[in-house]
């Protein structure tokens, strides 16, 4: 609410350019309903490790499978990366704000991000009721304190900008589309939940509703949020509207205090965000490696914790070395999100395409497919790939390179898959076996691994 927002009117090439803003987080949230509602039925059949990696190999086979968890992976990796960089940044403008001096930020932020990545590995191999309760009850206290500090000072400011000028929109539509897939960001993860389909607790009814109502709860908010500081930020000096951290800068002309509380608030939100993005990729990455397509050692759980306790911990200092480099090599934080979370956003709409393209055949192999289910899951997956081919355009003729990186990983899992079938058709014919629905998951909805 207080990051992705400014960060994606850069993106549209318009500065804050009123319902261009409010346009692009609001085709976004109808993109990722629309995929919440095909995953819906899936989730409502299948308790699966891995989410979209398992639902793909029940529906389109197991070669796009391993497609989809290369990609997802690539998408949770990249957005737990700019989580731990944003949670250096806004501890370092946390102490600025207190008035802290500190001799090297730089070092500072480094050592921010080892501790962030060191704690949040910690609580992620203790299991998933632990972090999971964490960053529950992390991030509603986050939103509480964002959501108060914003409506206190927009409502004691008032800022002379009419809500009438948020709805003028110049209809330039190129800048639009990789405008969307930044602002995605702010929205996925949702689909996380069904990588805890084989440790929830009724995992038939509390997994499909976490996944219906999360993209709608969280739009709401966006669009207010994007509403809010764009009015606000159109009244605000050429300094702030620059600064890596706007909001916190703007409250901070006010109050220093309250702009430490929110950059704790947001703080906390992100190092929320980098456990939930990596509970979800070590699951994938687990998973795959229990059935072969990935090293054997990534599938071992922890002997006391039952966790995926490996894949944590190959993980988590691949996602610490990126953030880490960017600090050292002083890029702002607007910079590294950017890059980061386009990244990202390419890997989770890439898996999203092959995810709900599979509604339909998941159905029929179990004897439910519908008309709804033949329209739905191939209409939303064409949406994505339009919305990922346009911004593709416009990225490349911007001369950013995100759209071939994210190719590259493509194609190259598309290789695999492709040696696999040659040469190890026994492991590629193992995708998608060991998440299978049990009595256990039906009659008494506990968890099952």
């Amino acid at each position: 609410m207080a990051v992705i927002p400014p960060l994606v009117a850069p993106v549209l090439f318009l500065g804050f350019s009123g319902a261009n803003l409010l346009v692009t987080f609001g085709a976004a949230m109808v993109v990722i309903v629309l995929v919440s509602l095909s995953l819906r039925p899936m989730a409502k059949r299948m308790a699966a490790v891995s989410g979209l990696y398992s639902y793909t190999a029940k529906g389109l086979g197991q070669a796009p499978a391993i497609t989809v968890g290369w990609s997802a992976i690539f998408g949770y990796g990249f957005v737990a990366m700019g989580s731990l960089l944003a949670v250096g940044t806004y501890v370092l403008q946390f102490l600025i704000n207190l008035g802290v001096q500190l001799p090297d930020s730089r070092s500072f932020l480094v050592l921010t991000v080892v501790a962030a990545s060191c704690g949040a590995c910690v609580l992620m191999v203790r299991g998933i009721r632990i972090s999971s309760w964490f960053t529950l009850s992390v991030e509603s206290i986050a939103i509480a304190v964002i959501a108060v500090l914003m409506v206190g000072y927009f409502a004691l400011k008032a800022p002379r900008a009419s809500l009438s000028s948020e709805l003028v929109w110049n209809g330039d539509l190129d800048s639009l589309w990789l405008g969307i897939v930044v602002a995605v960001s702010a929205f996925v993860g949702f689909e996380s939940a069904t990588t805890l389909g084989g440790e929830a607790h009724k995992p038939f009814v509390n997994v499909p509703r976490a996944i219906t109502w999360t993209p709608i709860v969280t739009g709401v908010l966006f669009v207010l949020a994007a509403a809010a500081q764009d009015m606000a930020l159109k009244e605000a000096s050429e300094d702030i509207t620059a600064s890596s951290t706007p909001l916190s800068d703007l409250i901070a002309r006010s109050s220093p205090a309250f702009a430490a509380v929110l950059d704790l608030g947001i703080a906390a939100s992100w190092f929320a965000c980098s456990i939930a993005s990596v509970n979800a990729l070590s699951r994938i990455l687990f998973c795959m490696g229990r059935e072969g397509v990935a090293p054997r050692m990534v599938g071992r759980t922890h002997p006391v914790f039952q966790s995926p306790s490996t894949a944590i911990m190959v993980v988590m200092p691949v996602v610490a070395l990126v953030p880490i480099a960017m600090a050292v090599s002083g890029a702002t934080l607007q910079q590294g999100l950017a890059a980061l979370f386009t990244l990202g956003a390419y890997g989770y709409l890439g898996a999203y395409v092959l995810a709900t393209a599979s509604l339909p055949f998941f159905l029929r192999r179990i004897g439910e497919d519908t008309y709804i289910s033949w329209i739905l899951g191939p209409a939303t997956s064409l949406a994505i790939v339009a919305v990922l081919g346009l911004a593709a355009v416009v990225s490349i003729h911007a001369g950013n390179l995100a759209t071939f990186v994210y190719g590259g990983v493509v194609l190259t899992s598309i290789l695999y898959a492709a040696f696999l079938r040659l040469r190890s058709p026994e492991r590629l014919a193992s995708v998608g076996i060991y998440d299978e629905t049990r009595e256990l998951d039906l009659f008494r909805g506990e968890p099952t691994r």
